[in-house]
């Protein structure tokens, strides 16, 4: 294997020009002119929703509902990477995974969101009466259907397994473009215009993804640090912030994934339980738990009403299709950084991490940060809403702290979790395109390092010229979603087709099942 990555170790000069390029435009039509730009993305994102909202939504549920068919049928018993084990541990494996994908998500919008739907009230619960105890179970439910089952499986199944079956059961690159190989073999590879043009644009909406929350990043920790400690937020300390945590996301992608980021996510696993239990112990546990139970089940029982939800289009272009289509211009890299760290894991594993735990984990976790702040609100009405109401969502992790005892303490931990959150994206990803750019699994540390600042600067620039500029690179990956999607749809296909290659190379077969 190492003599098969190390023919595929030079830079891809088309993909890096085409990509790096786009994002050098952005930045600099942005200094230009920073209302075309947003204009332009303002009308590029309402097209899209309004034309490809419909195909985002099919394509989440129609890739979780085929992961669990290949996960739970004869075809989870098949070995993936060529290995007879897993490289790494189970624990660290699903860490990496789990703050990889959070990003800033995991403590921002689990604040901001739930409390932004219980104080509105999302359409498909018409009737119910905004700030009350009616609307506690819609707000979490809605949430969940946001970062729930169908955002996690786009992002590592179906496209992990055929990645991994392309790039370690027949050899092709570590490249987006691999998600085609099943199809077009190996006039994907070398010289393929459309292979080219796979590759750039998954870069440039997996980059554009992960520069918004460094830029939103800066805001939030600028405000939290404001909040909690008096430090003066301004745009020194925002850039300042992005500037620390550029640096340390370049030093933990240049160690690798055995070092930095298996050490960072590990950490920040156990930190986010630290703070789950402490919210429980000294918070409103019951209402919790209750609140839990009531929103997961109804999540559950209306799954399919409720991922295909059409009735406002505005409201979804606000919420659901803006977190689906980031989701989706996610999706052929975290497949690629999936595949690269599930080496020898079955596809049972795989979707069982992904596709189950994953976001049961993740909808408790939305619940106990915005479980509390709505039951603060119901018990103190403003205590949280106030600030989400001036100062944004930025505002709405540090208040819901704040209404909890040591409430400093919670504050600074959230904070804290967020930040690395965003650091374990920012090198992963930086990880992640240095792969899409050679072709190998271990990218040279320099090119690691580079994307790691070439995404800091651009987020930088962009908090100089205002937060609306950080939001309009990161509602551009909504744009960018669109040729990705058609990419994603693929998946439907290509995975049981190598499935059903594997299981026959692997020799696991319907007679072996019923026989063992």
């Amino acid at each position: 294997m190492k003599n098969i990555e190390k023919q595929n170790q030079s830079i891809d000069k088309p993909v890096l020009f085409l990509s790096g390029g786009a994002l050098l435009a952005f930045v600099i039509l942005a200094l230009i002119n920073k209302e075309m730009v947003t204009d332009v993305v303002n009308t590029m994102f309402n097209w899209s929703v309004t034309y490809f909202g419909s195909i985002y939504q099919v394509l989440m549920v129609g890739t979780v509902l085929i992961a669990l068919i290949l996960g739970f049928s004869k075809f989870g018993k098949i070995r993936l990477g060529k290995l007879e084990k897993p490289e790494i541990g189970t624990f660290k494996w699903i860490s990496i995974i789990m703050c990889t994908l959070l990003a800033a998500g995991g403590v921002f919008w689990a604040a901001a969101e739930p409390l932004s739907h219980f104080l509105t009230v999302p359409p498909h619960f018409s009737g119910v009466e905004p700030g009350t105890s009616e609307a506690v179970v819609p707000a979490l439910t809605t949430s969940f259907v946001d970062w729930g089952f169908v955002s996690w499986a786009i992002l590592g199944t179906l496209g992990t397994i055929v990645l991994m079956y392309s790039h370690y059961h027949r050899n092709a690159p570590l490249k987006p473009r691999s998600l085609l190989y099943p199809i077009f073999g190996d006039k994907i590879m070398k010289n393929s215009a459309l292979g080219t043009f796979v590759d750039a644009f998954s870069i440039v909406s997996v980059a554009a993804g992960t520069i918004g929350p460094i830029g939103f990043l800066g805001l939030q920790a600028g405000y939290g640090l404001n909040a909690l400690f008096g430090i003066p937020n301004n745009l020194l300390m925002q850039c300042l912030i992005v500037a620390v945590i550029v640096l340390a996301a370049g030093t933990s992608a240049a160690t690798g994934i055995h070092k930095g980021i298996q050490i960072l996510s590990s950490y920040n696993i156990i930190l986010a339980v630290v703070l789950m239990i402490g919210v429980l112990i000294l918070g409103p546990a019951l209402f919790i738990f209750d609140s839990y139970v009531q929103s997961f089940g109804l999540y559950v029982q209306e799954f399919l009403k409720l991922n295909t939800f059409r009735g406002d289009g505005a409201w979804l272009g606000i919420w659901t299709i803006f977190f689906f289509a980031w989701f989706i211009g996610y999706g052929p890299m975290m497949a690629m950084f999936v595949s690269r760290i599930s080496r020898g894991r079955t596809i049972r594993e795989l979707v069982t991490a992904v596709a189950v735990i994953a976001p049961v984990v993740t909808t408790f976790w939305f619940t106990v940060v915005g479980g509390t702040g709505i039951f603060s609100e119901m018990k103190n009405p403003g205590s949280v809403s106030d600030a989400l109401n001036s100062a944004g969502p930025p505002a709405a992790m540090i208040a819901i702290a704040e209404q909890l005892p040591f409430g400093t303490i919670f504050g600074f931990l959230f904070l804290l979790a967020t930040i690395v959150f965003v650091l374990t994206t920012t090198d992963s990803m930086s990880l992640t395109i240095s792969m899409a750019i050679t072709g190998h699994g271990d990218p040279a540390k320099y090119l690691r390092v580079v994307w790691a600042i070439l995404m800091g600067l651009v987020a930088t620039v962009l908090i100089t010229l205002g937060e609306d500029s950080v939001g309009s690179l990161q509602s551009f990956i909504v744009v960018t979603a669109v040729p990705v999607s058609l990419l994603m749809l693929t998946t439907f296909w290509t995975a049981p087709l190598v499935s059903r290659e594997l299981a026959r190379e692997q020799k696991i077969d319907e007679k072996q099942q019923y026989t063992k």
